[in-house]
């Protein structure tokens, strides 16, 4: 799994990234009450907002942490958005990209650097 700075994460299979919010993220915004996926066949630039969660706290812009085509969304995140909050990392993904630039995932953090990153804003 690999991270950016604003709590995004990807998750690789084959050419297909899987990306949601951190764990440390749905602590932070509270109650997910509301959820804008993207189209399916969307194409995004890393970092531009791909998505929104919005919680009793705050609504927040998701930004794509790679470059890509939207191919799948989970349609299961607008029924039960509980399920960003009890599995964020797991069953509450957002949507899924097949990439266009593999190599941007170099640019983001791997587990152990993400767990660094959240002990310098704790």
């Amino acid at each position: 799994m690999h991270f950016t700075k604003d709590h995004e994460y990807v998750r690789l299979e084959g050419a297909v990234a899987t990306v949601g919010i951190s764990d440390y993220a749905q602590q932070q915004l509270g109650d997910v009450v509301f959820v804008e996926l993207p189209a399916i066949g969307a194409k995004f630039a890393k970092g531009a907002a791909a998505a929104v969660v919005e919680s009793v706290k705050a609504a927040s812009d998701i930004y794509s942490p790679v470059s890509g085509e939207v191919v799948a969304v989970n349609d299961a995140v607008h029924a039960e958005t509980s399920l960003i909050n009890e599995d964020a990392q797991g069953r509450g993904w957002l949507f899924q990209l097949k990439l266009s630039e593999p190599r941007e995932l170099d640019d983001l953090m791997d587990d152990a650097a993400y767990a660094e990153f959240l002990k310098t804003i704790a």
